[in-house]
C-alpha cells in the first residue's frame, strides 16, 4: 500500500507486471503507428443466461438421454446399476455422430449463455494443488447440457479415485489428465494400471461387456456388428500381444510453457512433465484381421476413423471423440483392438472394454471407449484430427496461423527424460551424480544409444547397454547412470538419445517451441547444484553442517556459522599480496 497521502498511478503489482511475472495482465503495445499505443486485453465482465429460449430448445432429459441398456456410468462399480424409485441409472454416453439434431440443440444451448474465463497459468503461476486445474469450462459445459452429462464430471472423478495410484498427480480434475511422480515414472520397465498416465477427452463411460458392441461401416464390402465375444473367438481371430509405449504429445510441455507460452486454455495444455508416456503389455486382435472378416476396404477408403463413446466439445459444438489412422498402419498389423492392459481386464479409465491400440503413434489416435469403425477416404475432419494435435512451424501463431500451416501428428520422434535428479536439485556426491531416466522412439524405431552431459551438452558420456532395459521394437528404454562431475556449483544435466535410424534430439527446446505446445522432442535438461564431497574443503564444510545440526539446504539460505576465522582471514593477507597493488 501506499504510504498514506501519497498519490500514484502504479497499481499494486505494478512491479510484478513489469518484470513479466504476470503477463496476462501485460497490455498489447501497438506500434503500427508513429505513437506506440497500449490496448486493453481480454477481460471477464459478467455472466448472461437466457433461461427462456434454452428451456424453448426442450426438455435436455429427454434430448440427451441414456442410449443404450448396460452402458451405464460413471457411478460406482463396473456392473450394471439396477435403477429403484430413487436411483437415476447416470450414463456418461451420448451418441453424437449420427444426431445432428442432438448436435444443433446443445450448440445452442451452449450458445445461450456465457462461462467465465479459464484461470491463465501460462502467463501467471501454475497452482500449487493436486488437482492442479479443476476443468472449469469442461465441468460447466456438461452441467451445461445436461440430461446424460449432468453427473459426468463428479462421477468420473470416482472412477479415477477409485482406479489410480494415491500417488498420481492430477494435471487436470476433468476431462482426467494424470500422470505419475518423477520417482514412479521408471521404477519399473512396465508401467503399473494404476500408474500409467491417462489423457481422457471427456468423462469415463462404464460399459458393461455383455451389453457391449462396436459397428465397422464405411467403405468396406460388408458392413459387421462385433460384440466381445466375437473379437474374443480364436477361431476368428488370432490373438495379438505386444507391449507397448504410449506417449502424449504433450510429454514435457511445461519446459515450452516455461520458456515461451503458447495456444492454450486448461484442457489441451495441460501443463504435462515427463510423465505422459507409459509402457503396458496390451492383449487384442488386429485390426486388419477384422477388416479382412468385413471383407475388405472398397472404394477409394485409405483412413480408419475410430468413435470413443467420451462426449467432446469445441468452438461450443458437441460430439463424441473422433481421429483416423491410415490404412497403410493398419495393413502393417501396427494398430489393434485390445481388451487387457498387463494380464488385467482393461480399466475403466483406460477404455473398457475396448480400445484401440495404435503402435508408435501419438496416445490421441488410440482410441478409449470404441463404439465404431468407419472406413473413409481421407483423414477424419474431426476436431481431434483436423484442429488439434498440430505442430506449427515457428513462425506460426494467435496472428496468423491456418490449420493447415500445421502438420498431423502421427509417429513420435525420438525423446528422452531424466527423472532423477530434479531440477534446481541439490547433489552432494563423491565425483559422480547418479541419474536415471527413459528414451523412446515411435513409428517401430527404438532406442539405441543414450547419452547424459554434465556441462550443458559440451561433452557426453554413453551409458553402458548393461545400465539400459530391453530393447523392444515398439517400447522405450528406462536407463541409470553414475555422470562423472568433477565441477562444483551449478551444472547443467543434459539427456539425448539416438534411435536405430540415428535420429537425435534438437538441442534447445526453443528449436522444439510451437504454437500448440505439442512434441517437446529437444534434449532434456535440468540444472543441479553440484556438490562434490571427494574434495577437503568441501568435507569439511558440510562436516560443520553435521556437528551443528544444521540442515545443509536451501543453498540461498546464507551461512549459518562463520566461513573463516578472523586470524585465518588475517594470516591470508599477511601471506599474500595486498587486496589493491602497489606501485612500484
Amino acid at each position: 500500500m501506499p504510504a498514506v497521502g501519497m498519490k500514484t498511478t502504479n497499481r499494486p503489482d505494478e512491479w510484478k507486471i513489469e518484470q513479466g511475472l504476470a503477463g496476462a495482465e501485460l497490455p498489447v503495445l501497438d506500434m503500427t503507428q508513429p505513437k506506440t499505443r497500449s490496448l486493453v486485453i481480454q477481460t471477464f465482465d459478467s455472466l448472461t443466461r437466457n433461461e427462456e429460449a434454452i428451456k424453448a430448445v426442450g426438455d435436455r432429459e429427454k434430448l440427451f438421454a441414456a442410449e443404450r441398456e448396460g452402458w451405464t456410468g460413471p457411478r460406482g462399480s463396473r456392473s450394471i446399476i439396477v435403477p429403484t424409485d430413487r436411483t437415476r441409472v447416470q450414463s456418461s454416453f451420448v451418441e453424437w455422430e449420427d444426431h445432428p439434431e442432438k448436435k444443433a440443440a446443445a450448440h445452442k444451448i451452449l450458445n445461450l449463455q456465457t462461462f467465465p474465463p479459464n484461470p491463465e497459468f501460462q502467463l501467471g503461476p501454475i497452482p500449487g494443488t493436486n488437482p492442479v486445474l479443476p476443468g472449469t469450462h469442461w465441468k460447466m459445459w456438461h452441467h451445461a447440457i445436461g440430461g446424460e452429462l449432468t453427473k459426468v464430471p463428479e462421477d468420473s472423478w470416482a472412477t479415477v479415485l477409485k482406479e489410480k495410484h494415491p500417488d498420481m498427480l492430477h494435471l487436470l480434475q476433468f476431462p482426467y489428465n494424470g500422470e505419475p511422480p518423477k520417482r514412479l515414472v521408471t521404477s519399473k520397465e512396465i508401467t503399473p494400471n494404476s500408474l500409467h498416465f491417462v489423457r481422457n477427452h471427456g468423462g469415463i463411460p462404464l460399459i458393461d461387456k455383455d451389453k457391449f458392441s462396436f459397428l465397422v461401416d464405411g467403405l468396406v464390402a460388408k458392413h459387421r456388428e462385433y460384440t466381445m465375444d466375437d473379437l474374443m473367438d480364436e477361431s476368428r481371430f488370432p490373438r495379438m500381444k505386444k507391449t507397448i509405449t504410449m506417449q502424449c504429445s504433450g510429454t514435457r510441455r511445461i519446459e515450452q510453457i516455461l520458456k515461451y507460452p503458447g495456444q492454450g486454455d486448461e484442457v489441451p495444455q495441460a501443463p504435462w512433465a515427463e510423465g505422459a508416456i507409459g509402457t503396458a503389455t496390451y492383449v487384442g486382435v488386429s485390426l486388419k484381421k477384422v477388416i479382412k472378416e468385413c471383407g475388405g476396404l472398397v472404394g477409394d477408403a485409405k483412413h480408419l476413423e475410430f468413435y470413443g463413446a467420451d462426449t467432446y466439445f469445441k468452438d461450443d459444438k458437441t460430439m463424441n471423440y473422433l481421429v483416423s489412422v491410415p490404412w497403410s498402419k493398419v495393413k502393417a498389423n501396427e494398430v489393434m483392438l485390445s481388451w487387457e492392459m498387463n494380464g488385467e481386464t482393461l480399466p475403466a479409465i483406460h477404455g473398457y472394454p475396448l480400445r484401440v491400440v495404435v503402435l508408435g503413434y501419438i496416445g490421441a489416435r488410440s482410441v478409449k471407449w470404441l463404439y465404431r469403425i468407419k472406413a473413409i477416404k481421407e483423414p477424419s475432419r474431426a476436431p481431434v484430427q483436423s484442429q488439434e494435435y498440430l505442430y506449427f512451424p515457428q513462425q506460426v501463431g494467435k496472428h496468423n496461423f491456418k490449420l493447415t500451416d500445421g502438420i498431423q501428428i502421427q509417429e513420435m520422434p525420438v525423446s528422452s527424460a531424466i527423472m532423477s535428479p530434479w531440477t534446481k536439485q541439490v547433489c552432494i556426491h563423491g565425483g559422480k551424480i547418479r541419474c536415471k531416466g527413459w528414451a523412446y522412439s515411435g513409428g517401430g524405431r527404438w532406442p539405441e544409444r543414450v547419452e547424459l552431459s554434465a556441462d550443458g551438452g559440451f561433452n557426453w558420456y554413453t551409458i553402458p547397454v548393461e545400465n539400459l532395459s530391453k530393447k523392444r521394437r515398439w517400447t522405450w528404454r528406462t536407463w541409470e547412470y553414475d555422470l562423472p562431475c568433477d565441477v562444483e556449483g551449478w551444472v547443467e544435466i543434459v539427456c539425448r538419445c539416438w534411435d536405430n535410424a540415428l535420429n537425435t534430439q534438437p538441442p534447445d527446446v526453443r528449436t522444439a517451441w510451437n504454437w500448440g505446445l505439442h512434441v517437446t522432442s529437444s534434449c532434456h535438461r535440468i540444472s543441479v547444484y553440484s556438490v562434490n564431497n571427494t574434495r577437503p574443503a568441501t568435507q569439511a564444510r558440510l562436516a560443520e553442517f553435521e556437528r551443528e545440526g544444521i540442515p545443509f539446504g536451501p543453498i540461498t539460505v546464507p551461512l549459518a556459522f562463520p566461513s573463516q576465522t578472523w586470524g585465518d582471514y588475517e594470516k591470508y593477507w599477511k601471506e599474500h599480496d595486498p587486496r589493491d597493488a602497489e606501485d612500484d
